[in-house]
């Protein structure tokens, strides 16, 4: 794992960007979640901000990993530059100025790339480090 992009947040923020992409995920939660998602969105330029760099953080660090035996394999190199790409771009766009909306957006994204690779909910608990307990571990 690289710590290029791990060192861009602090543990707060993963903690936060964490959240937020799980409660985009349940979507149809309680009044509760609703409240958390609408206080999450209040702070629009700002989320979008660290949700292009938590995504870019997943992509880089956890969603494409390639086992060390195929570091040097040609389709390591050509998944690692498409992944690089990808993480560029939405951090990019995270950061051009958009607000909620591209927040919801690129976690919709995230969500589908996590479901690919497992369960959202225990991947997301992986990379905050916690055991999931049927609840975000921070709230907003």
């Amino acid at each position: 794992m690289t710590t290029s992009q791990t060192t861009q947040l602090a543990p707060e923020q993963i903690l936060r960007a964490a959240d937020y992409v799980e409660l985009v995920w349940q979507e149809q939660g309680s009044q509760q979640d609703r409240a958390a998602l609408a206080a999450f969105h209040a702070d629009g330029p700002e989320l979008a901000r660290l949700i292009g760099k938590f995504g870019a953080l997943l992509l880089t660090d956890y969603l494409t990993v390639v086992p060390d035996e195929h570091a040097d394999c040609e389709s390591a190199y050509v998944a690692g530059k498409l992944v690089a790409v990808a993480s560029r771009y939405l951090k990019r766009w995270c950061l051009a100025g958009g607000g909620a909306e591209a927040a919801w957006v690129a976690a919709g994204f995230l969500i589908e790339c996590m479901q690919e690779v497992d369960q959202v909910h225990q991947f997301l608990a992986d990379v905050r480090g916690d055991a999931y307990a049927g609840r975000p571990a921070a709230t907003a």
